[in-house]
């Protein structure tokens, strides 16, 4: 949000009326609102109905589980589908050695609780790669808010500091300019998502144990740039 922009603002500001010029910054670690998981799952034949019916059996296995979850699953969605021919490397013509077929799934997650025992009944399953989870907040959330009104009041204090450090005092509020503020991953780059693989052959009986997944804390960061006028200082 960009207050006043005149050029009384964009002056360097007069004896009587200095401008004090500051950036406010707060940056917040707090608890993630959101787990993603990505599902791949896969299926291979050397005939084409058997492999696309292979791959819809898996596909409707995996929905089916997620959506058991109800509430606890705020999103689910299908990303891509393919079946091709692969051929083969030996031998003269277009001889199709076997078809692949995949379907690519994402699930988007609020209930943390359920999330370590979901991500090894999907990983138990046959041909299904899981990946993730990835931690993320909500655009809306609170803590995007907080951590601007806290940027807000570190512009107003440092101004404040600079003013009487000359013997003066804050007079008037010039412009408040957002820069920014948005959830990024702590220091290190993304983090190694967990991997998990379901190989061939029928689910097992008995239920694989659930994963202990420690939710990834986020970092908010705001940033914005002040200018004030102060009073007149004492030099």
């Amino acid at each position: 949000m960009t207050g006043a922009t005149d050029d009384h603002s964009a002056s360097p500001g007069t004896p009587g009326a200095p401008r004090v010029a500051v950036r406010g910054e707060a940056r917040h670690r707090v608890d993630p609102e959101i787990a993603s998981l990505g599902v791949h799952v896969t299926a291979r034949g050397r005939d084409r109905r058997a492999a696309l019916e292979d791959l819809t059996r898996r596909n409707a296995a995996v929905l089916d589980l997620i959506r058991s979850y109800g509430d606890a699953v705020e999103k689910l969605s299908t990303g891509s589908f393919s079946i091709s021919p692969q051929l083969a490397q030996h031998g003269r013509g277009e001889r199709v050695r076997a078809y692949h077929g995949s379907v690519q799934i994402t699930a988007r997650l609020t209930d943390f609780t359920a999330l370590g025992e979901l991500v090894t009944r999907l990983a138990d399953l046959e041909l299904t790669r899981v990946s993730g989870p990835w931690w993320s907040l909500r655009a809306d959330s609170p803590a995007h808010a907080e951590a601007r009104r806290a940027a807000v009041h570190d512009a107003v204090r440092r101004a404040r500091e600079y003013a009487e450090a000359l013997g003066g005092r804050l007079d008037a509020l010039l412009e408040l300019a957002d820069i920014g503020a948005e959830a990024h991953t702590p220091y290190g780059g993304p983090p190694a998502p967990a991997a998990v693989r379901g190989f061939g052959g029928a689910v097992q009986a008995e239920a694989a144990p659930a994963l202990d997944l420690e939710p990834q804390q986020q970092t908010v960061v705001a940033q914005v740039n002040a200018r004030f006028t102060m009073t007149p200082p004492s030099l």
